[in-house]
């Protein structure tokens, strides 16, 4: 029981953190992000909130970027300043990056060149706004925390089986490279077999030849 308790916690632990964005003059041979990478199942629900202090007209231009590690992209916006967020719903079982630029525009430049961020990604259940739900389907706050529970958990499951199938994969994979090797040390050893005695062979022909043997 303690055991499931902690992966429930984890799994409904929220990304959260903060960092100050540097601001740079742009150009692709100048462009820097900031990445945040984090790991999401298919089919789930993500949002990412990011309040970005400064004001708009400031001097710089504060740009996100959400995509996957496969290609697919779920949000672009630009000139972000206050809270904003981006609510997508996860295409595949891959890592997805949260990727802040900062460009500094216009002539002049300002005195602080560098905005602060705040970052939190919930995912899964603790994307959902409990409160809504409870209200749409009139549900009592114990029904509500039920319901929020059993999704966890549900996601620990669904993460466990993950796990698994990639651990199997991983064991087939193993497998195949172990066989692999066996029999190319087989083959290799037979290689050499084979070679030696041809040595041996071509030598006694050869020193008989000069009438050595």
């Amino acid at each position: 029981m303690q055991w499931l308790c902690s992966l429930l916690l984890l799994a409904s632990a929220a990304s959260a953190l903060k960092f100050d964005l540097v601001a740079h003059t742009g150009g692709e041979n100048l462009k820097k992000e900031r990445c945040i990478r984090n790991f999401v199942g298919s089919d789930t629900l993500v949002v990412v909130t990011s309040t970005v202090d400064g004001y708009k007209g400031d001097g710089m231009v504060v740009n996100i970027h959400v995509r996957d590690a496969i290609g697919n992209e779920y949000g672009r916006a630009k000139d972000v300043a206050g809270e904003s967020r981006i609510v997508f719903t996860s295409h595949a079982d891959a890592a997805f990056d949260v990727c802040f630029e900062n460009l500094m525009v216009g002539p002049n430049k300002p005195a602080i060149n560098l905005r602060t961020v705040e970052l939190d990604i919930d995912i899964g259940a603790d994307a959902k706004d409990w409160s809504a739900i409870q209200a749409t389907e009139k549900l009592k706050p114990v029904e509500a925390e039920l319901r929020r529970i059993e999704e966890l958990t549900a996601e620990v499951v669904h993460e466990m089986d993950y796990l698994r199938q990639r651990e199997q994969r991983l064991r087939d994979t193993n497998e195949s490279t172990n066989n692999r090797v066996k029999w190319f040390g087989v083959a290799t050893t037979w290689l050499l077999v084979i070679l030696w005695a041809w040595q041996i062979m071509y030598l006694r022909a050869y020193f008989r030849s000069k009438h050595l043997i």
